[in-house]
Protein backbone atom coordinates (compact mmCIF):
# COMPACT_ATOMS: atom_id res chain seq x y z
CA UNK A 1 0.00 0.00 0.00
CA UNK A 2 2.72 2.47 1.07
CA UNK A 3 0.50 5.36 2.24
CA UNK A 4 2.42 8.38 3.46
CA UNK A 5 -0.19 9.87 5.80
CA UNK A 6 -3.74 9.54 7.09
CA UNK A 7 -5.93 12.59 7.78
CA UNK A 8 -9.42 13.03 9.23
CA UNK A 9 -11.02 16.39 8.42
CA UNK A 10 -14.39 18.02 8.92
CA UNK A 11 -16.43 19.24 5.93
CA UNK A 12 -14.83 22.69 6.19
CA UNK A 13 -11.38 21.20 5.72
CA UNK A 14 -10.17 21.56 9.31
CA UNK A 15 -7.80 18.72 10.19
CA UNK A 16 -9.04 16.90 13.32
CA UNK A 17 -6.49 14.07 13.33
CA UNK A 18 -3.38 13.48 11.25
CA UNK A 19 -0.74 10.75 11.28
CA UNK A 20 2.31 11.18 9.04
CA UNK A 21 3.83 7.71 8.65
CA UNK A 22 6.68 8.49 6.27
CA UNK A 23 7.33 12.16 7.00
CA UNK A 24 7.21 13.18 3.33
CA UNK A 25 3.78 14.90 3.31
CA UNK A 26 3.24 18.53 4.23
CA UNK A 27 0.10 19.53 6.15
CA UNK A 28 -0.65 22.18 3.53
CA UNK A 29 -1.67 19.49 1.04
CA UNK A 30 -4.94 19.03 2.97
CA UNK A 31 -5.90 22.64 2.19
CA UNK A 32 -5.27 21.93 -1.47
CA UNK A 33 -7.30 18.71 -1.23
CA UNK A 34 -10.34 20.55 0.16
CA UNK A 35 -10.04 23.24 -2.51
CA UNK A 36 -10.03 20.55 -5.21
CA UNK A 37 -13.02 18.77 -3.62
CA UNK A 38 -15.06 21.99 -3.53
CA UNK A 39 -14.18 22.80 -7.14
CA UNK A 40 -15.12 19.29 -8.34
CA UNK A 41 -18.40 19.33 -6.37
CA UNK A 42 -19.35 22.59 -8.11
CA UNK A 43 -18.56 21.08 -11.50
CA UNK A 44 -20.22 17.72 -10.63
CA UNK A 45 -16.98 15.88 -11.49
CA UNK A 46 -16.14 14.60 -8.01
CA UNK A 47 -14.09 11.39 -7.92
CA UNK A 48 -12.83 9.30 -4.94
CA UNK A 49 -9.23 9.63 -6.15
CA UNK A 50 -7.69 13.07 -6.69
CA UNK A 51 -4.18 13.85 -7.92
CA UNK A 52 -2.34 17.10 -7.31
CA UNK A 53 1.21 17.31 -8.52
CA UNK A 54 3.03 14.22 -7.23
CA UNK A 55 0.53 13.61 -4.39
CA UNK A 56 -2.44 11.23 -4.73
CA UNK A 57 -5.45 11.55 -2.39
CA UNK A 58 -7.78 8.58 -1.74
CA UNK A 59 -10.72 9.51 0.47
CA UNK A 60 -14.13 8.48 1.77
CA UNK A 61 -16.82 10.58 3.43
CA UNK A 62 -18.50 9.36 6.62
CA UNK A 63 -20.87 11.32 8.88
CA UNK A 64 -19.64 14.69 7.55
CA UNK A 65 -16.02 13.63 8.00
CA UNK A 66 -13.40 13.17 5.29
CA UNK A 67 -10.98 10.27 5.86
CA UNK A 68 -8.10 10.37 3.42
CA UNK A 69 -4.76 8.76 2.73
CA UNK A 70 -2.04 10.52 0.80
CA UNK A 71 0.88 9.01 -1.04
CA UNK A 72 3.66 9.98 -3.41
CA UNK A 73 4.19 6.40 -4.56
CA UNK A 74 2.37 4.01 -6.91
CA UNK A 75 0.20 2.66 -4.08
CA UNK A 76 -2.48 -0.03 -4.13
CA UNK A 77 -5.66 2.06 -4.38
CA UNK A 78 -8.07 -0.79 -3.54
CA UNK A 79 -6.09 -1.51 -0.38
CA UNK A 80 -6.17 2.21 0.52
CA UNK A 81 -9.98 2.29 0.39
CA UNK A 82 -10.23 -1.01 2.26
CA UNK A 83 -7.97 0.45 4.97
CA UNK A 84 -10.08 3.64 5.28
CA UNK A 85 -13.26 1.59 5.71
CA UNK A 86 -11.43 -0.55 8.27
CA UNK A 87 -10.55 2.60 10.22
CA UNK A 88 -14.25 3.53 10.29
CA UNK A 89 -15.17 0.01 11.48
CA UNK A 90 -12.55 0.00 14.27
CA UNK A 91 -13.47 3.50 15.48
CA UNK A 92 -17.18 2.57 15.52
CA UNK A 93 -16.33 -0.50 17.62
CA UNK A 94 -14.60 1.77 20.15
CA UNK A 95 -16.82 4.86 20.12
CA UNK A 96 -20.18 3.43 18.90
CA UNK A 97 -20.50 6.41 16.56
CA UNK A 98 -17.78 8.02 14.46
CA UNK A 99 -18.42 11.74 14.27
CA UNK A 100 -16.59 14.98 14.99
CA UNK A 101 -17.48 14.98 18.68
CA UNK A 102 -16.26 11.42 19.27
CA UNK A 103 -12.91 12.32 17.66
CA UNK A 104 -12.47 15.42 19.83
CA UNK A 105 -13.24 13.38 22.96
CA UNK A 106 -10.80 10.56 22.16
CA UNK A 107 -7.60 12.04 20.75
CA UNK A 108 -5.27 9.84 22.82
CA UNK A 109 -6.94 6.54 22.01
CA UNK A 110 -7.23 7.46 18.30
CA UNK A 111 -3.51 8.18 18.01
CA UNK A 112 -2.76 4.84 19.72
CA UNK A 113 -5.06 3.06 17.27
CA UNK A 114 -3.55 4.78 14.23
CA UNK A 115 -0.09 3.73 15.43
CA UNK A 116 -1.19 0.08 15.57
CA UNK A 117 -3.33 0.09 12.43
CA UNK A 118 -0.45 1.18 10.20
CA UNK A 119 3.32 1.30 10.38
CA UNK A 120 5.52 3.20 7.90
CA UNK A 121 2.63 3.28 5.43
CA UNK A 122 1.71 -0.42 5.58
CA UNK A 123 -1.40 -1.85 7.35
CA UNK A 124 -0.62 -3.92 10.43
CA UNK A 125 -3.16 -5.07 13.04
CA UNK A 126 -6.63 -4.13 11.79
CA UNK A 127 -8.81 -6.62 13.70
CA UNK A 128 -10.79 -4.65 16.29
CA UNK A 129 -11.11 -7.65 18.66
CA UNK A 130 -7.33 -8.04 18.80
CA UNK A 131 -6.81 -4.28 19.23
CA UNK A 132 -9.27 -4.22 22.13
CA UNK A 133 -7.12 -6.73 24.01
CA UNK A 134 -4.36 -4.23 24.60
CA UNK A 135 -5.72 -0.81 23.61
CA UNK A 136 -8.64 0.11 25.84
CA UNK A 137 -10.39 3.38 26.59
CA UNK A 138 -8.41 3.62 29.87
CA UNK A 139 -5.07 2.53 28.41
CA UNK A 140 -3.48 5.99 28.69
CA UNK A 141 -4.27 5.98 32.44
CA UNK A 142 -2.62 2.64 33.17
CA UNK A 143 0.86 2.97 34.66
CA UNK A 144 2.12 -0.43 33.49
CA UNK A 145 1.89 -0.79 29.74
CA UNK A 146 0.08 -3.98 28.79
CA UNK A 147 2.10 -6.34 26.61
CA UNK A 148 0.71 -6.95 23.13
CA UNK A 149 -1.06 -10.31 22.93
CA UNK A 150 0.61 -13.15 21.08
CA UNK A 151 -2.02 -12.87 18.36
CA UNK A 152 -0.21 -9.87 16.90
CA UNK A 153 2.73 -12.06 15.87
CA UNK A 154 0.87 -15.37 15.86
CA UNK A 155 0.04 -17.18 12.61
CA UNK A 156 -3.60 -17.22 13.79
CA UNK A 157 -3.83 -13.47 14.36
CA UNK A 158 -7.62 -13.48 14.87
CA UNK A 159 -7.63 -15.78 17.91
CA UNK A 160 -5.81 -15.68 21.24
CA UNK A 161 -4.35 -18.73 22.93
CA UNK A 162 -5.50 -20.02 26.31
CA UNK A 163 -9.24 -19.37 25.85
CA UNK A 164 -11.34 -21.47 28.24
CA UNK A 165 -15.09 -22.02 28.63
CA UNK A 166 -16.95 -24.22 31.08
CA UNK A 167 -19.54 -25.00 28.41
CA UNK A 168 -18.32 -25.26 24.82
CA UNK A 169 -20.91 -24.11 22.29
CA UNK A 170 -21.16 -22.88 18.69
CA UNK A 171 -24.16 -20.95 17.37
CA UNK A 172 -24.52 -20.72 13.59
CA UNK A 173 -27.17 -18.54 11.92
CA UNK A 174 -27.91 -18.70 8.19
CA UNK A 175 -29.66 -15.39 7.43
CA UNK A 176 -31.02 -14.62 3.97
CA UNK A 177 -32.38 -11.24 2.89
CA UNK A 178 -34.72 -11.08 -0.11
CA UNK A 179 -34.41 -8.05 -2.41
CA UNK A 180 -37.49 -7.80 -4.62
CA UNK A 181 -39.07 -5.26 -6.95
CA UNK A 182 -42.51 -6.08 -8.39
CA UNK A 183 -44.35 -3.98 -10.99
CA UNK A 184 -47.98 -2.89 -10.60
CA UNK A 185 -49.12 -5.64 -13.00
CA UNK A 186 -47.45 -8.34 -10.91
CA UNK A 187 -44.23 -8.93 -12.88
CA UNK A 188 -41.05 -9.45 -10.88
CA UNK A 189 -38.62 -6.82 -12.21
CA UNK A 190 -35.68 -7.60 -9.93
CA UNK A 191 -35.02 -10.32 -7.39
CA UNK A 192 -31.97 -11.60 -5.56
CA UNK A 193 -31.04 -13.35 -2.32
CA UNK A 194 -28.23 -11.96 -0.17
CA UNK A 195 -27.14 -14.45 2.45
CA UNK A 196 -24.75 -14.50 5.40
CA UNK A 197 -23.51 -17.21 7.74
CA UNK A 198 -23.04 -15.62 11.17
CA UNK A 199 -21.33 -17.39 14.05
CA UNK A 200 -20.99 -17.02 17.80
CA UNK A 201 -18.17 -19.22 19.05
CA UNK A 202 -17.59 -20.09 22.70
CA UNK A 203 -14.94 -22.81 22.46
CA UNK A 204 -11.86 -23.53 24.55
CA UNK A 205 -8.38 -23.89 23.14
CA UNK A 206 -7.55 -23.67 19.44
CA UNK A 207 -10.25 -25.76 17.73
CA UNK A 208 -10.60 -26.45 14.02
CA UNK A 209 -14.10 -26.35 12.54
CA UNK A 210 -15.32 -27.90 9.31
CA UNK A 211 -18.58 -26.77 7.78
CA UNK A 212 -20.42 -28.64 5.04
CA UNK A 213 -23.17 -27.08 2.90
CA UNK A 214 -25.33 -28.50 0.10
CA UNK A 215 -23.02 -26.82 -2.40
CA UNK A 216 -23.88 -27.63 -6.02
CA UNK A 217 -20.25 -27.64 -7.21
CA UNK A 218 -19.31 -30.15 -4.49
CA UNK A 219 -22.33 -32.38 -5.14
CA UNK A 220 -21.66 -32.53 -8.89
CA UNK A 221 -17.98 -33.33 -8.37
CA UNK A 222 -18.88 -36.23 -6.07
CA UNK A 223 -21.61 -37.60 -8.34
CA UNK A 224 -24.58 -36.30 -6.34
CA UNK A 225 -25.79 -33.83 -8.95
CA UNK A 226 -29.44 -34.83 -8.67
CA UNK A 227 -29.55 -34.07 -4.96
CA UNK A 228 -31.08 -30.71 -4.03
CA UNK A 229 -28.14 -28.32 -4.03
CA UNK A 230 -27.49 -24.59 -4.17
CA UNK A 231 -25.13 -22.79 -6.54
CA UNK A 232 -23.58 -19.97 -4.51
CA UNK A 233 -22.36 -16.78 -6.20
CA UNK A 234 -20.11 -13.94 -5.02
CA UNK A 235 -18.94 -15.93 -1.98
CA UNK A 236 -16.86 -13.92 0.48
CA UNK A 237 -15.16 -15.53 3.48
CA UNK A 238 -13.75 -14.31 6.78
CA UNK A 239 -9.95 -14.35 6.79
CA UNK A 240 -9.95 -17.44 9.05
CA UNK A 241 -11.19 -19.74 6.24
CA UNK A 242 -8.51 -21.74 4.40
CA UNK A 243 -9.19 -20.62 0.84
CA UNK A 244 -6.85 -23.17 -0.76
CA UNK A 245 -8.76 -26.00 0.93
CA UNK A 246 -12.08 -24.59 -0.30
CA UNK A 247 -10.80 -24.25 -3.86
CA UNK A 248 -9.50 -27.82 -3.87
CA UNK A 249 -12.42 -29.78 -2.39
CA UNK A 250 -15.06 -27.14 -1.37
CA UNK A 251 -14.43 -27.84 2.32
CA UNK A 252 -14.95 -24.81 4.56
CA UNK A 253 -12.21 -25.40 7.15
CA UNK A 254 -11.15 -22.77 9.71
CA UNK A 255 -9.91 -21.90 13.18
CA UNK A 256 -12.66 -19.53 14.38
CA UNK A 257 -12.24 -16.17 16.11
CA UNK A 258 -13.66 -16.03 19.62
CA UNK A 259 -17.14 -14.56 19.96
CA UNK A 260 -19.37 -13.16 17.23
CA UNK A 261 -18.38 -12.67 13.58
CA UNK A 262 -19.52 -13.22 9.97
CA UNK A 263 -18.04 -16.43 8.58
CA UNK A 264 -19.17 -15.94 4.98
CA UNK A 265 -21.57 -14.07 2.73
CA UNK A 266 -23.03 -15.01 -0.63
CA UNK A 267 -25.51 -13.87 -3.26
CA UNK A 268 -27.97 -15.70 -5.51
CA UNK A 269 -29.15 -13.77 -8.55
CA UNK A 270 -32.21 -15.95 -9.06
CA UNK A 271 -35.93 -15.59 -9.70
CA UNK A 272 -37.73 -15.37 -6.38
CA UNK A 273 -41.48 -15.77 -6.03
CA UNK A 274 -42.79 -13.00 -3.73
CA UNK A 275 -43.03 -14.52 -0.25
CA UNK A 276 -45.66 -11.99 0.83
CA UNK A 277 -47.83 -10.73 -2.01
CA UNK A 278 -49.70 -7.43 -1.58
CA UNK A 279 -52.51 -6.18 -3.83
CA UNK A 280 -53.92 -2.68 -3.49
CA UNK A 281 -57.09 -1.03 -4.77
CA UNK A 282 -57.12 2.75 -4.31
CA UNK A 283 -60.28 4.79 -4.78
CA UNK A 284 -59.82 8.55 -4.94
CA UNK A 285 -62.70 10.95 -4.53
CA UNK A 286 -61.38 14.29 -5.76
CA UNK A 287 -60.46 16.73 -2.99
CA UNK A 288 -62.55 14.90 -0.38
CA UNK A 289 -61.30 11.43 0.56
CA UNK A 290 -59.24 8.41 -0.48
CA UNK A 291 -59.96 4.75 0.32
CA UNK A 292 -57.55 1.82 0.30
CA UNK A 293 -58.31 -1.88 0.12
CA UNK A 294 -55.15 -3.92 0.79
CA UNK A 295 -54.96 -7.70 0.42
CA UNK A 296 -51.88 -9.52 1.75
CA UNK A 297 -51.18 -13.15 0.98
CA UNK A 298 -48.34 -15.37 2.21
CA UNK A 299 -46.96 -17.48 -0.64
CA UNK A 300 -44.70 -19.85 1.30
CA UNK A 301 -45.36 -23.30 2.77
CA UNK A 302 -48.03 -23.67 5.42
CA UNK A 303 -45.63 -25.13 7.97
CA UNK A 304 -43.70 -21.81 8.04
CA UNK A 305 -44.80 -18.57 9.71
CA UNK A 306 -43.64 -15.01 9.10
CA UNK A 307 -43.15 -12.97 12.27
CA UNK A 308 -43.39 -9.21 12.88
CA UNK A 309 -44.74 -8.45 9.41
CA UNK A 310 -45.11 -4.76 8.55
CA UNK A 311 -46.82 -3.64 5.35
CA UNK A 312 -46.07 0.04 4.73
CA UNK A 313 -48.63 1.61 2.38
CA UNK A 314 -47.86 5.18 1.19
CA UNK A 315 -50.66 7.77 1.43
CA UNK A 316 -50.91 11.41 0.23
CA UNK A 317 -48.99 14.00 2.24
CA UNK A 318 -52.16 15.96 3.05
CA UNK A 319 -54.19 12.93 4.26
CA UNK A 320 -55.94 13.24 7.62
CA UNK A 321 -58.72 11.67 9.74
CA UNK A 322 -57.50 8.05 9.37
CA UNK A 323 -59.92 5.17 9.86
CA UNK A 324 -58.92 1.50 9.66
CA UNK A 325 -60.55 -1.89 9.55
CA UNK A 326 -58.56 -5.12 9.35
CA UNK A 327 -59.14 -8.87 9.65
CA UNK A 328 -55.92 -9.34 11.63
CA UNK A 329 -53.20 -7.25 13.27
CA UNK A 330 -53.27 -3.51 13.85
CA UNK A 331 -52.88 -0.34 11.77
CA UNK A 332 -51.46 3.05 12.55
CA UNK A 333 -50.95 6.21 10.55
CA UNK A 334 -47.33 7.45 10.50
CA UNK A 335 -47.32 11.09 9.33
CA UNK A 336 -43.51 11.20 9.34
CA UNK A 337 -43.52 8.41 6.72
CA UNK A 338 -46.70 9.59 4.94
CA UNK A 339 -47.81 5.98 5.21
CA UNK A 340 -50.09 3.46 6.91
CA UNK A 341 -48.19 0.76 8.79
CA UNK A 342 -50.14 -2.52 8.97
CA UNK A 343 -48.54 -4.75 11.62
CA UNK A 344 -49.18 -8.50 11.73
CA UNK A 345 -47.36 -10.31 14.54
CA UNK A 346 -47.81 -13.80 13.07
CA UNK A 347 -48.54 -14.51 9.39
CA UNK A 348 -48.79 -18.29 8.65
CA UNK A 349 -48.07 -19.64 5.17
CA UNK A 350 -50.94 -19.90 2.71
CA UNK A 351 -53.07 -17.30 4.52
CA UNK A 352 -54.77 -14.17 3.16
CA UNK A 353 -55.72 -11.06 5.14
CA UNK A 354 -57.53 -7.82 4.29
CA UNK A 355 -57.17 -4.23 5.49
CA UNK A 356 -59.28 -1.17 4.65
CA UNK A 357 -58.16 2.41 5.26
CA UNK A 358 -60.06 5.67 4.83
CA UNK A 359 -58.48 9.17 4.78
CA UNK A 360 -59.80 12.66 4.30
CA UNK A 361 -58.11 14.88 1.68
CA UNK A 362 -58.62 18.52 2.74
CA UNK A 363 -56.35 20.21 0.18
CA UNK A 364 -56.41 20.40 -3.60
CA UNK A 365 -52.95 18.90 -4.14
CA UNK A 366 -52.50 17.42 -7.62
CA UNK A 367 -52.21 13.65 -7.79
CA UNK A 368 -49.64 13.87 -10.56
CA UNK A 369 -47.21 16.00 -8.55
CA UNK A 370 -47.38 13.59 -5.61
CA UNK A 371 -46.27 10.48 -7.45
CA UNK A 372 -47.05 7.02 -6.12
CA UNK A 373 -44.31 5.46 -3.97
CA UNK A 374 -44.22 1.65 -3.77
CA UNK A 375 -45.50 -0.48 -0.89
CA UNK A 376 -42.70 -1.78 1.36
CA UNK A 377 -42.90 -5.04 3.30
CA UNK A 378 -40.87 -6.09 6.33
CA UNK A 379 -40.87 -9.62 7.73
CA UNK A 380 -38.86 -12.42 9.29
CA UNK A 381 -39.44 -16.14 8.66
CA UNK A 382 -37.58 -18.46 11.08
CA UNK A 383 -36.53 -22.04 10.21
CA UNK A 384 -36.72 -21.24 6.48
CA UNK A 385 -34.39 -20.26 3.63
CA UNK A 386 -35.50 -19.14 0.17
CA UNK A 387 -32.44 -20.58 -1.56
CA UNK A 388 -32.75 -23.98 0.09
CA UNK A 389 -29.23 -23.81 1.52
CA UNK A 390 -28.62 -26.35 4.30
CA UNK A 391 -25.87 -27.01 6.82
CA UNK A 392 -25.05 -30.69 6.28
CA UNK A 393 -22.55 -30.89 9.13
CA UNK A 394 -20.48 -28.78 11.51
CA UNK A 395 -17.52 -30.72 12.90
CA UNK A 396 -15.47 -29.44 15.85
CA UNK A 397 -11.97 -30.87 16.23
CA UNK A 398 -9.84 -29.96 19.25
CA UNK A 399 -6.80 -31.84 20.60
CA UNK A 400 -8.21 -32.13 24.14
CA UNK A 401 -11.22 -33.95 22.64
CA UNK A 402 -13.95 -32.11 24.54
CA UNK A 403 -17.60 -32.39 23.50
CA UNK A 404 -19.14 -29.23 22.01
CA UNK A 405 -22.72 -28.38 21.16
CA UNK A 406 -23.38 -26.89 17.70
CA UNK A 407 -26.66 -24.98 17.25
CA UNK A 408 -27.92 -24.11 13.75
CA UNK A 409 -30.71 -21.65 12.94
CA UNK A 410 -32.19 -20.46 9.62
CA UNK A 411 -33.86 -17.08 9.10
CA UNK A 412 -35.29 -15.40 5.98
CA UNK A 413 -36.03 -11.69 6.17
CA UNK A 414 -36.84 -8.80 3.88
CA UNK A 415 -34.15 -6.79 2.20
CA UNK A 416 -35.19 -4.06 -0.23
CA UNK A 417 -38.70 -5.49 -0.73
CA UNK A 418 -40.96 -3.23 -2.83
CA UNK A 419 -44.26 -3.67 -4.67
CA UNK A 420 -45.24 -0.86 -7.02
CA UNK A 421 -48.81 0.45 -7.09
CA UNK A 422 -48.57 2.22 -10.43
Amino acid sequence: MSASAVFICDVKGKVLISRNYRGDIDMSVVDKFMTLVMEMEDEATLTPIIQHGNVTFCYIKYNNLYLLTTTKKNANVALSFSFLHKIVQVFCEYFKELEEESIRDNFVIIYELLDELMDFGYPQTTDSKILQEYITQESHQVEVQARPPSTVTNAVSWRSEGIKYRKNEVFLDVIESVNLLVSANGNVLRSEIVGAVKMRVYLSGMPELRLGLNDKVLFESTGRGKTKAVELEDVKFHQCVRLSRFENDRTISFIPPDGEYDLMSYRLNTHVKPLIWVESVIERHAHSRVEYMIKAKSQFKRRSTANNVEIIVPVPQDADSPKFKTTVGSCKYSPELNAVVWSIKSFPGGKEFLMRAHFGLPSVMSEDTEGKPPIHVRFEIPYFTVSGIQVRYLKIIEKSGYQALPWVRYITQNGDYQLRTS
